[in-house]
């Protein structure tokens, strides 16, 4: 991604892509451990609230299919901030909710477990050392650690985190849940020059695999070609697909990957081409194995590559029959989700806004992150998108929905926003801090838990 369209650059966070083109190595043998630090017991089994369903919010905007909604909790009321925990680097992936615990990862590379109630400390453990922007070819992550959202796996009891340290590596580690130790440790590296190369796209659970989009540094600098890598959850049997293009394409929009089914849609941002179509600007389907099933690009995908006005800023949204996806043009697309229909192969379309990040769903209504602020946009029947609503403040934040409001964030005031879910007006409004471009609010029991420049807050009112 050459530029962010439309956004004020404040804060740090924007286009990011990647390259692959060999398997990654795995390696489960650690060099220098790093290191752990456990401050309080490890966390009980016990969820923050039990009488409330869907608590634990294990992945990016919730589940696989990035609805990012929390069914069953409170209704809204007074919005207040319950605590905020600090630290070592600011936190740009959705904080994840196990139990009564709530996980986040630093750009410093430390992983964290806090206590819901409190914010206190359970553990936290060191990675590795970060890259500082000056030895990066571009970029605007200063130091570039842990960018993506992480993701929990119930069946080893793991979370999973790519941390990329010095001189570009990229790792995958799981690390025990309850304590923070270390049970695996697989270096990921897509091909190309990988200094070049950002993993900011949101990690993937599947089947037992772990999934993990690469796109570039912001600027679009260096050798690098839009990547997914998978391995299995003990650091195993590496698979890989690269867009079909010279170089670019990358795959950094924040929700990663809109599972059906078992199929992973991922939108790709765009290429060098502007002449022999190449596999960017797209919306592609993958299956498990990483094999390309399906795409869909625009008719103007040359105009896209030429002026950087691709679909790869906002992942895709699964909306019942129906995959969408809105980019940098503001063109909203609507495809079936079992035909993409290939190039201008769109069931319907729609100008609807510029959007970057990820979107959440919910009854009939696509909650969709917008640089000007949230829109609601229904599909019709016959594949044609609309605005039902476009929010009276101008957050550009991705939504989540929960307590019967949507909630967003403005991440350059800081300010976190509880819109009515029926017309976008504003409910309620609450000061937390600086937070990074796309921050997401995670939704669970009676709180909302957001990453920010400065560590994890939490805010009572739901």
């Amino acid at each position: 991604m050459r530029r962010v369209v439309g956004l004020t650059a404040i804060v740090l966070t924007t286009g990011l892509m990647a390259a692959c083109g060999s398997a990654p190595t795995p390696s489960t043998q650690a060099k220098t451990p790093p290191s752990t630090t456990t401050t309080q017991p490890p966390p009980a089994t016990t969820s923050v609230d039990p009488a409330a369903p869907g608590t634990d919010w294990t992945t990016y905007h919730h589940d696989n299919a990035r609805t990012g909604t929390a069914p069953g909790i409170a209704q809204l009321s007074t919005l207040r901030k319950a605590w905020h925990a600090a630290t070592d680097g600011p936190v740009y992936g959705q904080p994840l909710v196990v139990g009564d615990t709530i996980l986040a990862a630093t750009e410093k590379d430390t992983v964290y477990a806090f206590a819901a109630d409190t914010g206190a400390v359970r553990w936290s453990t060191h990675l590795g050392t970060p890259v500082p922007r000056s030895a990066l070819p571009c970029g605007d992550i200063d130091p570039l650690g842990i960018t993506s959202t992480m993701v929990y796996d119930q069946a080893t009891d793991r979370v999973y985190a790519v941390a990329e340290t010095t001189d570009g590596t990229h790792t995958l580690y799981g690390l025990a849940a309850k304590t923070g130790a270390i049970a695996i440790r697989t270096e990921v590296e897509p091909a190309g020059d990988k200094i070049a190369n950002q993993q900011r796209a949101a990690l993937n659970l599947l089947n037992g695999r772990i999934y993990i989009a690469y796109g570039g540094l912001y600027g679009d600098c260096g050798n690098y070609v839009g990547t997914v890598v998978s391995v299995t959850t003990a650091g195993a049997d590496p698979l890989r697909y690269s867009i079909p293009t010279t170089r670019e394409g990358g795959i950094w929009a924040p929700g990663g990957a809109a599972v059906a089914g078992t199929t992973l849609y991922y939108s790709a941002g765009n290429g060098e081409s502007t002449t022999t179509y190449d596999g960017s600007d797209s919306v592609i389907a993958l299956s498990p194995d990483l094999h390309r099933t399906d795409v869909f690009a625009p008719s103007i995908w040359p105009r896209d590559n030429a002026d950087d006005l691709d679909l790869g800023s906002a992942s895709p949204t699964v909306f019942g029959p129906w995959v969408f996806v809105a980019g940098k043009r503001g063109i909203g697309y609507v495809m079936p989700a079992g035909h993409l229909g290939g190039v201008g192969g769109q069931a319907g379309q729609a100008q609807v806004c510029r959007s970057y990040g990820g979107s959440s769903t919910d009854a009939n209504v696509i909650y969709l992150p917008c640089t000007d602020g949230t829109r609601a946009v229904a599909i019709s029947a016959n594949g044609t998108p609309s605005v039902r609503w476009h929010a009276t403040v101008t957050p550009a934040g991705s939504p989540t929905v929960g307590g019967g409001a949507v909630w967003v964030v403005d991440y350059e005031t800081g300010v976190l926003y509880a819109l009515d879910t029926a017309d976008g007006h504003v409910r309620g409004q609450l000061f937390i801090d600086v937070a990074p471009h796309f921050a997401s609010p995670t939704l669970s029991g009676s709180r909302a838990y957001v990453g920010t420049m400065s560590g994890v807050v939490a805010v009572s009112g739901i």
